[in-house]
């Protein structure tokens, strides 16, 4: 009983210190709010967010479907741009509507946030706080709606290492059809059940993720299929984008050709490597503990490496942690997230007109610092788990346990 309702108090201190976080995040943004996010002021004071300004841009005002204008339809998986579109119709025939918007859909990314956290505290509680006071998090927790897809990506990894196959599959398939990342963590996922000499579970998985995928997609794939399309169409025809290594080395003056191919090739000796790793290790690893190996190497080369995309990563580095020692690279890959975070608005701030910004070249560099950091972390986190035998779960012994937080999901 006393464990209980020890693990009950640690779970309302976690809220709070979350709620903490919500709110000083939301207090960086509040300048723009009263703003009209004009730029170059909102790249100024940093505070720059997608969620006011595509609401505008991509109709939402005026309650188009997200999918419908085609080319001009919204930028993201049939799950997000739902959640876009119904959003708009809260308080959107009043006056401040992109306000209104903003707000609303703020708070709706809050309570996921806690729910989040909740979730990595029932896989790894001694270090929970970390992924609701990371810098990193709070400087870009409203830029977009990333929350509905690392929620149900992190409920996935949860069930996983419970053996709960069908639920973590189809809250997997939820979140592929919410942001499209975490379809790389199926390589570990499949490896991991093979090596368990359980083909049958790895065909049953991944079927039942594609299946799910698809009942969710093909209303809108049927229904407006050029706007379903214009996701996926824009992510293999764009060019180097903001914040990632190829675009950082084009400033630099490094002329990149045939850049499709290039990150095509990349991405393969990334996977390849994620391969060999999970071969390697000298028992099946849980999947808590690779999957922010293979998804931060997968951002890092990846053709645009945007400022929330560390809302995907913080929540998988947590449950990652070994021991106290990973701590410095943690804060070492913070301290990169946020140098990066800084540049790219004060770069912007100049692109878009403003006296004073950050040139070319430091914000190339910036962005190296970043990937660097992160791929520090990555290496630090890659030798131990080859020199050290895995984690062993911890399983719950009733469906309580992930409510009242009876024990920890490792020792």
């Amino acid at each position: 009983m006393f464990t209980i309702l020890r693990s009950i108090s640690a779970a309302k201190i976690l809220i709070l210190l979350t709620i903490l976080a919500s709110l000083l995040s939301f207090a960086k943004f509040d300048h723009c709010r009263n703003t009209n996010w004009a730029a170059p002021d909102s790249y100024v004071h940093a505070c720059y967010s997608d969620i006011p300004i595509l609401f505008g841009a991509r109709s939402l005002d005026t309650h188009q479907w997200a999918y419908k204008g085609g080319a001009n339809a919204v930028e993201y998986p049939v799950v997000m741009g739902s959640v876009m579109w119904a959003t708009s119709w809260i308080g959107s025939s009043v006056a401040h509507a992109e306000k209104n918007y903003f707000d609303f859909n703020a708070i709706l990314i809050a309570l996921l946030f806690i729910f989040s956290v909740l979730i990595v505290w029932k896989i790894r509680p001694e270090y929970a706080y970390l992924s609701a006071l990371s810098p990193g998090v709070i400087a870009a927790l409203y830029i977009n709606w990333d929350l509905w897809g690392i929620v149900t990506m992190m409920l996935a990894i949860y069930y996983f290492d419970r053996q709960r196959l069908t639920l973590s599959s189809s809250l997997m398939a939820l979140s592929i059809a919410t942001k499209f990342f975490p379809v790389f963590l199926l390589l570990p996922i499949a490896i991991i059940l093979w090596r368990k000499e359980d083909g049958r579970k790895v065909f049953k998985y991944l079927s039942t993720t594609f299946i799910v995928w698809l009942a969710i997609n093909l209303p809108v794939m049927l229904t407006t299929p050029q706007g379903w399309w214009h996701f996926y169409k824009l992510n293999l025809d764009r060019g180097s984008d903001w914040g990632s290594l190829w675009y950082s080395l084009t400033l630099l003056g490094v002329h990149i050709r045939y850049l499709n191919y290039l990150t095509m090739a990349t991405l393969l000796v990334v996977l390849v490597g994620m391969l060999v790793f999970l071969l390697e290790v000298e028992r099946p690893p849980k999947l808590a503990e690779v999957s922010f190996i293979l998804l931060a190497a997968t951002l890092c080369i990846g053709k645009v490496y945007s400022p929330q995309y560390v809302l995907w990563l913080v929540p998988l580095a947590v449950i990652a942690l070994r021991r106290r020692g990973h701590l410095l690279a943690f804060w070492v890959w913070q301290a990169g997230e946020m140098i990066y975070h800084l540049a790219i608005w004060q770069h912007l701030a100049l692109v878009s007109g403003a006296h004073f910004g950050l040139p070319e070249g430091g914000y190339a560099l910036a962005s190296l610092i970043r990937i660097a950091s992160c791929s520090y972390f990555i290496a630090v986190l890659v030798r131990y788990a080859l020199k050290t035998p895995p984690m062993q779960a911890y399983i719950p012994q009733s469906r309580a346990d992930f409510l009242l937080g009876a024990g920890s999901s490792y020792p």
